[in-house]
């Protein structure tokens, strides 16, 4: 099915990909639109999305699923919002950043979060995982502030499958799971791809491109660039604070971020109410070592390493 912005082609009852066809508003840094695999009722919603109003207040937070995202727009909310710990404790975060296209890819998500987007009380945060080629076409021209945060394939790769699990009724095995991420049959993918695009944006002035592991590995060292992006300024026993309401303890015990209701909403949708999962799971660098099956290491790796031929970008692992 083609159309003036995207080919759509249907793969099975579940999912398609999506090529965008319109280039006219598309950034020029980043490499060409790649074929993006998507669940079937995102095609529904495609234009829509494309069309989406964005004003130069917006904050938007974009990764690829699993990299991250939660614990940035925490991060990115509070420094955004001058501490605001009361409200910020008070006001759970999906409220407070709004998944652009959950209602797009999810049908047991039946509240319309495109249209709860589009009439949040301005400056906006709006959390997406689309990557650019899918993400709305005015980002490119009006530029409001852009969060990326890029996680390594394989740690990516594990959260995921504990994640769809859970919210996407996956019942195979974790090697099936691991070949669709390689061959990029899994929604969103390309996953590469996906940070490689951010990657060649990293310059831009509304674009701040940070890593998982290098937030876990100092975010105390990552608060302050994260406040200048924001022309904010903390002192250090502020930002001592932050970086401890932003610490995994912390955020897993928090109310506002631990998302329990929705692993609880999800498990009981799927008639699995006596199953334990933790929506912030374990929040470490390196748990593909002890997780991934036998083999898989090295077909990661080589998927990667082919991936990233031509780039300067590199992962980190540690």
């Amino acid at each position: 099915m083609a159309s003036s912005t995207f080919t759509v082609t249907r793969l099975d009852s579940n999912q398609v990909t999506l090529q965008l066809n319109d280039l006219s508003e598309y950034p020029s840094d980043v490499l060409e639109p790649s074929v993006v695999t998507m669940t079937t009722r995102y095609a529904e919603y495609a234009q829509r999305i494309r069309d989406f109003q964005v004003y130069e207040d917006d904050v938007w937070i974009v990764t690829f699923p699993k990299s991250g995202t939660t614990w940035t727009e925490e991060m990115v909310w509070l420094i955004n919002h001058d501490l605001d710990y009361q409200r910020a404790r008070g006001v759970k975060l999906n409220v407070r950043s709004t998944f652009l296209e959950i209602h797009a890819i999810a049908d047991r998500f039946a509240i319309d979060t495109i249209a709860i987007a589009e009439n949040a009380p301005r400056p906006r945060q709006i959390k997406s995982h689309l990557p650019v080629s899918l993400l709305p076409r005015q980002l490119w021209t009006v530029k409001p502030k852009i969060v990326y945060v890029a996680r390594n394939p394989k740690d990516v790769a594990i959260s995921l499958y504990y994640h769809s699990r859970v919210f996407m009724g996956y019942d195979g095995t974790k090697e099936s799971f691991l070949d669709s991420l390689c061959t990029d049959l899994f929604a969103y993918c390309p996953l590469v791809r996906h940070v490689l695009n951010f990657w060649a944006l990293r310059h831009e002035p509304n674009v701040l491109f940070l890593t998982y592991e290098r937030m876990k590995r100092n975010l105390k060292a990552v608060l302050p660039e994260v406040c200048g992006y924001f022309n904010k300024t903390f002192t250090k026993a502020e930002l001592d604070n932050l970086a401890e309401h932003l610490s995994f303890s912390e955020m897993k015990k928090n109310p506002a971020t631990n998302k329990h209701d929705v692993v609880r909403d999800a498990l009981k949708a799927d008639h699995r109410e006596g199953e334990q999962f933790e929506f912030l799971r374990k929040g470490i660098v390196g748990d593909f070592k002890t997780e991934l099956p036998e083999g898989y290491d090295a077909k990661l790796n080589q998927f990667i390493t082919e991936q990233l031929e031509g780039s300067d970008f590199q992962y980190e692992y540690e």
